[in-house]
Parts: C-alpha cells; structure tokens; sequence
C-alpha cells in the first residue's frame, strides 16, 4: 500500500501588531503614528518533515483584523492540498486563488483580497523552499527558466512581455549566475536606510542616525517629506550637511501631492540633489507621474510600494512614467506576480530598487532582489534595498547587514517565520503585550 500523500491540514492566522507610533518609527506625510503590524497565516502539513509554510500581508495597525479575516477566507482553497503537489507547482494555488470568480468580484487582483492572496502564495513558496532545502532567493535563481515562465500569469502582459521573451530574459540572466551566486555570498546587495528620516524624527535624532549610517557603510539614505515645504528644506539641509555631497540622499512624499504640487515641491528641493523623488503622487496616476517625472529631471521618480499588480507596473514602464521600479513583497499576489515585474522591468531596462518600510519586508524582499541580481538583471548598478532597522528580532531568520550590504540568507525558506514568543506577544487584542497596554489604560482612566 502506498503511503498517504501529505497534506495542508491547517491555516492558522494572527493579528500581529507592534507598538511603533510610541517612538514615531515609521511615520510619514500620510501615515503620521503607524503600528507596523502583520496579518500572519501559517499553512501546517501532516508532512513527515515537520515543514510550515509562513506568510504576511504588512499593515499599519486599524484595520489589521480586516487583512486577516480576508485571509481567512481563502481557507477552503488550502486545507486538503497535496503539499507534493503545491511544492511541486506553486502556480496552481496562484491561478486557484485569482480565478476565484466570487473572490475575484472583491478586487480584482487589487485590494485586501489581492494582498490576502500574496500571503497565502508566499507562503507556498516559503513552504517549497523549506522542503528543497534552500533559500528562496537560490530556489528561485537555480530554477530551470521554462518551469519559472510557467509559474507566472502572463495575462494582460503580452502587448508588453510575451512568455517567449520572459524565457530568452531568464535563460540570458543564467548565464554568469555562479560567479555571481558567489560574489553575493561574498559581498551581499546594496542597500540604503529610511531610518534616519521618518517625518516625526527631530532634527537631533536625524543628525546623529545620518551620520551613523554614512559610518555603517551606506551609500543612500532616505528623508520622508511632504507635510510641510519650509520644514522639509531645513531637514533635507541638514541631512545633506550631515552626509556630504557624495552619498545620494533620496526624498519620498508617500502619495501626498497632486501632480503640480509635486512638481512645485520637488524643484524646491532640488538644490539638496535629491537621487529620487517617492510616491510623489497617488499610486494609480500613471499619466501624472509620466508628467511629474518629464518636468523634475535630472531628478528621478521611483514609485510601486502600493501598485496593486502588474497591469499597472506595465503602464507605467510603457508610459515612462518612472526611473526606479519599487516593488513590494506583500503588496501585489505574491512570488509570481513579482516576478512578472521584475521581468517587465529587466527588459525595460529599469532599475528595481524594492520597498521595505515595513515589518517583514525585508526579511522577503531581499529574496526577489537577490534573484534579480544572480539570474535576471545580472547587475546590482543603480540598485539597492531599502532597509530599516525596526522589528528584525522578532524573527526566526532575520537580515543581517553588514557595511551596507545585505547578507545573503542560507537558512531554507523565505525568512517570513516569525518567533513564537513574539507572535504571542505581539497578537491583538489579547497578546501579553497589549493586554497590559489595556489593563495600564484602564488605570490611567481611573485614576
């Protein structure tokens, strides 16, 4: 008698919440006070090697519990899966989950249920990379080209990148990708730091966070901007004060503007050189930022930190709309659509510089970009990965930098898992952390 095949048997979620608006750790123009937070599944098996495949969609506190309960809703898709299978074909569960009709209705391909799809696909592929014994990045990178075109939907792409292009793009980018593998375990990937510049940052703390990243090895920092003009010119002086003239200092508005604004503000600052201006309009106005981008040069315009899909990265390349492609690791449907972006950019020849502001992402999106570099674009020219230096400790793999360069991961998996002591921390409302929080506030209204 055969052995009976290993299934999902289980989808646990968790509404994970950290604190981060006490310190004013990411905060911004848009978001001035987020908790950085993480609607977060496990997918269990009754596999004999004991392997859990992780996932996240990334939130900023409310509403939190809305992320989850859409996760929740896929759970008729998973449990009873074939984990060989799955593992095997991460590609079904993808065309499973977007070609959901009544689901579909929800987005489509957009949305909560979108990110809710991103995170039950990653953490597929965490579960994929775990039971081949590899890090995702290497997973994806040693991969044969023909089974990596196979895993990405190419519908509404093909006026831009058919599956026979992907294939050329991917089997060029092989070749070289061992020295390359080695050069990055060696070396790491560039990376820059939004930590000295989130908006609630006082000058003091701005001065001395600058100038320890210039110290730590980063060539790029970051500065968020958009609240207020005269405020914005006095930090931006004295950040550039602080890290000199030649280590690139971008500014990023998080969707503040409207497009003559942006284009107002960012020529205001132009005399601090700013690489790029971010998100200096809504996410969806393609033809705004097409504008914003021909009227700020030499300034560059990078945006995708909240591009739903593909369809619009798409747009936005074909309306050379931007310099610097921003993907995100659990904003779009996961892996495979992130591939796809990454595939459209490669032969566009843009630079893909993702977003990580946010607990988590840099835990995944190091992967994609580190894929990028050793089997695509085969360059880390003009790229680096955002980093922030907020939240890594409450995971099982957590990145690790070193003179500005990300450390190549080697433990099996997407480095999505986090600490179980930190998730029953961390669970809102009743995790140790924020039931104290309660019981402190109910004193407080006592008293």
């Amino acid at each position: 008698m055969s052995p009976t095949p290993a299934r999902i048997t289980a989808v646990d979620t968790h509404d994970i919440r950290f604190p981060t608006s006490r310190e004013l750790d990411g905060s911004d123009a848009m978001n001035p006070d987020p908790d950085y937070s993480a609607a977060y599944v496990v997918l269990r098996t009754d596999a004999a090697d004991g392997h859990e495949g992780h996932g996240f969609a990334f939130t900023i506190g409310r509403g939190n519990e809305v992320q989850v309960a859409a996760i929740d809703a896929l759970r008729g898709h998973l449990l009873g899966r074939s984990v060989d299978d799955l593992c095997a074909d991460p590609s079904t569960l993808n065309r499973d989950l977007i070609g959901d009709s009544q689901l579909r209705w929800l987005g489509p391909e957009k949305g909560v249920m979108h990110m809710a799809i991103g995170a039950v696909v990653n953490a597929a592929w965490d579960l994929a990379a775990k039971r081949a014994g590899l890090p995702l990045w290497r997973l994806l990178a040693e991969a044969d080209p023909e089974w990596l075109v196979r895993q990405i939907d190419f519908r509404y792409l093909t006026d831009a990148l058919t599956p026979e292009e992907a294939l050329t793009l991917l089997r060029r980018g092989r070749q070289g990708s061992g020295e390359r593998t080695a050069r990055l375990l060696e070396r790491g990937y560039p990376a820059y730091t939004t930590s000295p510049g989130w908006l609630g940052y006082g000058d003091d703390k701005l001065t001395r966070l600058a100038a320890e990243a210039v110290a730590d090895g980063f060539r790029q920092i970051k500065l968020k901007v958009g609240a207020d003009l005269d405020d914005d010119i006095r930090r931006c002086r004295v950040a550039r004060s602080v890290i000199g003239p030649d280590i690139r200092m971008a500014i990023d508005a998080n969707q503040r503007w409207d497009v003559g604004e942006a284009i107002r503000w960012t020529k205001a600052l132009a005399e601090f050189d700013p690489y790029w201006i971010e998100e200096p309009t809504s996410p969806d106005d393609i033809l705004g930022h097409a504008a914003i981008r021909r009227a700020v040069a030499p300034v560059k315009v990078a945006t995708g930190e909240h591009v739903h899909n593909r369809i619009v990265f798409k747009q936005l390349l074909q309306a050379g709309a931007l310099d610097v492609v921003q993907i995100d690791a659990a904003r779009v449907g996961g892996v495979p659509e992130n591939l796809a972006v990454l595939l459209l950019a490669a032969k566009s020849g843009v630079p893909v510089c993702p977003h990580a502001g946010g607990v988590g992402l840099c835990e995944l999106v190091q992967h994609l970009s580190m894929f990028d570099y050793v089997a695509l674009s085969g360059t880390t020219e003009d790229r680096v990965l955002e980093y922030v230096d907020h939240l890594h400790d409450h995971f099982l793999d957590p990145v690790v930098i070193r003179e500005g360069h990300y450390t190549a991961p080697t433990a099996p998996g997407f480095s999505a898992a986090m600490r179980p002591e930190s998730l029953a921390r961390y669970a809102y409302p009743g995790g140790q952390f924020w039931a104290a929080d309660l019981d402190e506030r109910k004193k407080g209204q006592a008293a």
